[in-house]
């Protein structure tokens, strides 16, 4: 069963924004922390950014700092991952993740299915 559901993935040209979502489905993640990851064709999985249970702790990977932002709505039991000023590069199919502890986010437990996000020149 699919817990994780991401959306939100499309087609963007460079310097574009994109919004993903990852929502809960069939059980709640609240109380756990939430993370992005991403991978390109022919690379490996690459950590993105991670928040944790109520959203006070962020982390984010040096190749997106400044450009990507993520929150949580605990309400919509939904994390978010505000991609600005994208680049090429960014072109990957972008996971959702969750563990239950903030400690071990770097390599989650749960994963959702990935959108894919590509950014044109």
């Amino acid at each position: 069963q699919v817990q994780l559901v991401e959306s939100g993935g499309g087609l963007v040209q460079a310097g574009g924004s994109l919004r993903l979502s990852c929502a809960a489905s069939g059980r709640t993640f609240n109380g756990y922390s939430k993370a992005w990851f991403r991978q390109a064709p022919g690379k490996e999985r690459e950590f993105v950014a991670a928040i944790s249970p109520a959203g006070s702790s962020t982390a984010y990977a040096q190749r997106v700092e400044g450009r990507f932002s993520i929150s949580r709505d605990n309400a919509k039991d939904t994390v978010y991952l505000q991609m600005d000023s994208l680049k090429p590069e960014d072109t990957a199919i972008y996971y959702c993740a969750a563990d239950r502890a903030y400690s071990r986010i770097y390599s989650p437990q749960y994963w959702g299915r990935g959108t894919q996000v590509t950014v044109a020149s």
